[in-house]
Formats: structure tokens, sequence, C-alpha cells
């Protein structure tokens, strides 16, 4: 699937800064910010794909993206990441916490340790990271964060325990900083996507028949692709959405 042919004009110089930005959803925000003629820094821990990416995207785009190794669990070094990509990109009025990772396990088999990794993996950053952007937003005079949750903590799903706990508590950490930020035009809504089919996805969770149910569960019969949570965040980073807050917006194809 392409990316959306919608020009956003406001977003063109924009500061634009995305977690997990290497692969997947990630990489195809990257790209459909970029092709928007936004200033995008990402951060990423593997470092392989993002070089990659910024290479194959820098001869076509007005700005080429700029990656920052990261990892996202060291929640006292996001602060100081956080403003050098503001230093590269020239501010940011665009937060994205898209990065996640939705391991599978049964609750038997839950640790303490694999809980509390689970939490640092996919919700303890999306905090930090809003917390250490906040200051700079303010200073460009409002903002806009758009935060990563899930369908899946809906679905009943039995083996992602710490993921499904972690993606609800995304909506409720949304809702409150929109309350507190508000005042400051700072805008913060969330993302719930269905199951969007990415390598990852296909190589260690999904298979045919799997696709194939969940598309039969849906109202529009097309297969999810990362592509496909692209044009929702261009709406929700620019001001055609400028008076939304604290709302949750589903892309699920019509499951929920």
């Amino acid at each position: 699937m392409a990316l959306p042919a919608a020009h956003f004009h406001d977003l063109k110089g924009r500061g634009v800064l995305i977690t997990g930005g290497g692969s997947g959803i990630g990489a195809a925000l990257v790209e459909g910010f970029a092709r928007q003629g936004a200033r995008v820094a990402f951060l990423d821990i593997a470092e392989t794909e993002s070089r990659a990416l910024v290479e194959a995207l820098a001869p076509s785009v007005e700005h080429a993206p700029v990656f920052l190794a990261a990892d996202l669990r060291d929640a006292e070094s996001l602060g100081a990441i956080v403003d050098k990509a503001a230093e590269a990109i020239g501010g940011i009025s665009v937060l994205i916490n898209n990065a996640a990772r939705d391991d599978r396990q049964p609750p038997e088999a839950v640790t303490v340790e694999s809980w509390d990794e689970s939490q640092a993996v996919n919700l303890r950053h999306v905090f930090f990271m809003c917390q250490a952007v906040v200051p700079h937003m303010k200073r460009a005079g409002g903002g806009s964060i758009i935060n990563f949750s899930s369908i899946a903590f809906m679905l009943n799903m039995g083996e992602i325990p710490a993921y499904a706990t972690a993606k609800a508590g995304i909506i409720g950490l949304t809702k409150s900083l929109a309350g507190k930020l508000g005042p400051d035009d700072i805008r913060v809504n969330a993302v719930l996507p269905g199951m969007v089919v990415t390598e990852r996805q296909k190589k260690l969770w999904i298979d045919d028949a799997a696709i194939a149910g969940m598309i039969q569960k849906q109202c529009l019969k097309h297969m999810l692709v990362a592509e496909d949570l692209v044009g929702p965040c261009l709406y929700l980073a620019s001001d055609c959405s400028a008076r939304m807050t604290a709302q949750a917006m589903i892309i699920d194809g019509g499951v929920f």
C-alpha cells in the first residue's frame, strides 16, 4: 500500500520525533512525515535497519531523517536524547511514541523481571519521552503527542498479560497528560492499531490463517499494513486536528 496522497502543508518544516522508527510502523511513519517536508528525528535500538532507512530516504526528501541510537528502557537517558534530537531538527512540535514489543508469555510464566521488562519496553518510556519533550513544545508554542496503544488489550488475549496492561495504561496516561498540557496548547491523543501485518509479526506470531481470521472480523476486508497508520498520525500531528485531544483513535478495519 502506498503512503497517503494528501499533503498537510502545515507539517512542512515541523520538528517530528518518532520512537521505534527503524522498522515496521515506525519506519512507515518516518517516511510519511519526511515526505510531507517535516524535519524528522527517530530513535531506535536497531542501528543497522535505522541507518539503512536514512540512506534510502535521504535522496528523495527535503530533509533527511536524523537517526539517534537509543535504548528506551534507560529512562534516565531520554532527556538528553530528546534535547539532542531537538537540536538536530530545530525543535520538536510532534512526538510519536510508537516503540513497543508485543512478546507473548502466559500468566503462569510471568516473572517479576519479565513483567518489569515489558513495562519498560511498552509503557514507562512513553511517559518519560512526554516529560522530556514538553519543554520543547512549550517553547514552540504548542504541539501534538501521539501515543500508540493497541486493540490487543480489548481482545481477551491470554498470552499477553503484561503487554495488554501496558497498552491499556497508555490510554490512562494519554488522558491524564491531555488534561495537564492542554493549557499549553499541547494535544495528547492515542492511536489503537488493529492487527498490523509487519515482517516481525509474520516471522514471530502471524500466519495466513490468523490474517484471514482477523479480516473476517473486520468490517473492511483488507489486511492492515504499516502504511495504514501514517494518514491518521499525519492528521493528529497537523492543525487539522487542532481541537482534538484526550481521544483514542482506533484503526482496526472495524473490529471495534
